[in-house]
Order: C-alpha cells, then structure tokens, then sequence
C-alpha cells in the first residue's frame, strides 16, 4: 500500500481488527520512510459495477462517491459514522449481489432514497431535492405530505423508484 503522504511503497501494518460486522478489515499502517500513519478498509468486492446514468453514459462504481452523497444529505445531522457506514455496505451488498453487472443511477438513487427515509427524514428530504432536481417550494411540499402521510412506514423499493421518478418540468 502507498503512503499518502509521501508516496513510498513500503508501508507496514501495525494493527488489523475486523469492522462493519465482519464485513470488512480495518488496517492501520505506518510509513518507516516518513512516519505518517494511515487507515485502509479491505472489504469483498462480488464483482464490478457499472452505472447507467440517464445520459446512456456508463461509469464505474465509486463507492466513495455513494459515501459522499449520503454524508451531504446527513450533514449536520445526529447519525453515528457507524450507521452511515452500515448503511452503504448494505447498499453495495445488494447492488453486487443482484445478479447484474450494470445498474442504472435512478435504482441507486431510489435505494439510497429508501434507505435515508428509515434513517434521517431530513436526509431523506435533502437528497430528494437534488435527486428529483427540485425547482420550487411546491416540490419540496409534496415530499413532505409523503412523509407526514406514513411517517414511520419505510417505502417499498419499488414505491421508492416511483417516487423518485424525475418531476414534471414547469
């Protein structure tokens, strides 16, 4: 593993335990050239992903770039790392083990949507307004009657990809 902090190649572990319900290997190592000491997670990987985007443009799947989005919708907000992290390997689990190799980014959306809703509904609400492209205030209502009408039912996955089905364009 490289350093990243000074770029050498011989980093040593210095301590290893197993993380996310054994889902995944938590390294700490250290550098003997510049001292600096680091984390890195080992985790299973079924196979590669590839996203469709609504364009037709294909990507990789960037784990971290999931991570990201679900940390801007949970910012400011009293959810454990623990739970976020729970959260996106149970995600990742069910996209690679799907059966399919490509996934479309409105199936990622909606299960990231389901996911936010049990956990923080105003993450939930957040990550709707830059998922479902909000334009004005009426948008933001109509998710909120969703939420005030089942507060405490989690949306099915396919509810979730219906609901998350790009507004009308005023």
């Amino acid at each position: 593993m490289r350093c990243p902090y000074c770029a050498g190649e011989n980093t040593q572990v210095k301590d290893s335990r197993p993380t996310e319900e054994n889902a995944a290997i938590r390294r700490r190592r250290i550098c003997p050239d510049c001292g600096g000491r680091f984390t890195t997670f080992e985790r299973v990987q079924l196979r590669e992903l590839t996203v469709v985007k609504r364009s037709g443009r294909r990507v990789p799947f960037d784990r971290d770039k999931l991570v990201r989005s679900v940390e801007v919708a949970l910012r400011k907000r009293p959810v454990e790392g623990e739970r976020i992290e729970r959260m996106v390997s149970g995600l990742v689990r069910q996209l690679e083990s799907s059966g399919e190799s490509e996934v479309a980014s409105s199936t990622i959306g909606g299960m990231v949507m389901e996911a936010l809703r049990g956990l923080d509904p105003v993450a939930y609400v957040r990550f709707a307004s830059v998922y479902r492209d909000f334009r004005e205030a009426a948008d933001f209502q109509e998710v909120l009657t969703e939420i005030a009408a089942h507060p405490s039912a989690p949306l099915s996955f396919e509810s979730a990809v219906a609901a998350t089905a790009p507004l009308k364009k005023h």
